[in-house]
């Protein structure tokens, strides 16, 4: 496992750099206390040691241009592992997150957690071949996962809703360190998208932000002062126990009666779409097995139109603009992320859950965070366990 410490002022002036993308000697005394010969020799000696590279020449102020700096995009490469309960993905990264190679496994009830790591080392070592390189040329991995978690010991403790039976109290930290010999962080999915979706609208400057996953269950995350908020306890999926409902139903007679994952979740979504079909409801769907009618069978139908499919997808996304409209008088975000399966299925999703979010917020319009699905979407989790790792890298 990666260790914590505070970062030293190199690895400080890197992230600077790293963040800005380019930066000059005066851009960075504007921000560290250094001297401007004290940051010279920094800078000398991060360009020896190839972390940075001079970009080219800025613009001139009156006096001579100055030189520009950027972080070396073949310094080191970083993989980043998304381990959700629909698909799990892996992605090989330069210094800059450009992704280099990527592929994806579907997490069907086959998928243990030893065949997954076995998928990732192969994908991992043909990855580095691929592209000539070896394991000393990597910082490490950073993995994004369902949780509750342990974070600290590397551990993914009691998901559910996985379709394989065996993910309990996996300890894929150290699984994955003994298979490649690179250090592993883990962090929930939902820090790790937000994460990355950080870093992909960096240039925003965005400092609070609202990250909610829609799919099989709710999940969110939150970033305030450009930092991950975290709790006493890792419950990503705590949002979706936010009761909407007083008595309403409870999914699969788990957590709180009228909960949003109630009205809001892959399984709810089947099960409602299901309901109206055995009572006689039109529809592409009628007359097929109900255990046909899955959440890929649904799209399908939205696709073609189906009054009743975009019906039902049309209330699931109106209660989830209720449940964010309660995050939001909560915790203010000036940003607010929507991802995951059923936000990705259809516009319409995305739309009517803003829609009604807005007209439930305290305040507006003179209160208007910005609603966005991203700029990574699908990719954002695997990213963002990069960004992570690259963020935890205590630099050379």
């Amino acid at each position: 496992m990666m260790p914590h410490s505070n970062p030293s002022i190199k690895k400080q002036v890197y992230d600077r750099i790293s963040y800005l993308g380019t930066a000059s000697k005066a851009d960075l005394l504007n921000v560290f206390p250094l001297t401007s010969s004290s940051m010279t020799r920094l800078l000398d000696e991060m360009t020896t040691q190839q972390l940075i590279v001079v970009s080219g020449l800025g613009s001139s102020t009156g006096g001579r241009k100055p030189i520009l700096f950027q972080t070396n995009p073949q310094y080191r490469y970083i993989l980043g592992l998304e381990i959700s309960r629909i698909y799990s993905s892996l992605g090989l990264y330069d210094m800059h997150l450009n992704p280099l190679s990527m592929t994806r496994w579907e997490m069907d009830r086959s998928m243990s957690p030893e065949l997954l790591v076995t998928h990732v080392t192969n994908s991992a070592k043909e990855f580095l071949s691929e592209h000539g390189l070896s394991s000393k040329d990597v910082l490490g991995m950073g993995i994004g996962a369902v949780g509750p978690l342990d974070q600290g010991k590397g551990i993914i403790l009691e998901p559910e809703y996985f379709p394989s039976p065996s993910w309990s109290h996996v300890p894929i930290c150290d699984m994955l360190e003994e298979r490649l010999h690179i250090p592993v962080k883990l962090d929930n999915g939902a820090n790790t998208a937000l994460i990355g979706e950080h870093w992909a609208l960096r240039n925003q400057d965005y400092q609070h932000i609202l990250y909610v996953h829609a799919g099989v269950t709710i999940r969110s995350a939150m970033m305030s002062g450009g930092q991950i908020v975290r709790g006493a306890v890792d419950t990503e999926g705590a949002v979706g126990q936010m009761i909407i409902q007083t008595n309403g139903p409870r999914l699969h007679g788990k957590g709180n009666y009228g909960a949003l994952e109630a009205f809001v979740s892959v399984p709810s979504l089947e099960e409602r779409v299901r309901t109206q079909l055995k009572i006689g409801r039109s529809s592409v769907l009628a007359g097929i097995p109900a255990e046909r009618v899955n959440f890929t069978t649904l799209t399908e139908a939205l696709v073609q139109g189906d009054a009743l499919v975009k019906e039902q997808f049309a209330e699931t996304a109106a209660y989830l603009g209720i449940g964010l409209a309660n995050l939001i008088n909560a915790l203010h975000p000036e940003c607010v992320i929507l991802g995951g399966p059923l936000v990705g299925a259809h516009q319409l999703v995305f739309e009517t859950s803003v829609e009604v979010a807005k007209k439930n917020t305290y305040h507006y319009p003179e209160y208007s965070p910005v609603f966005t699905q991203g700029r990574l979407k699908e990719e954002a989790l695997a990213t963002g366990a990069a960004v992570m790792l690259l963020h935890e890298w205590e630099g050379e």
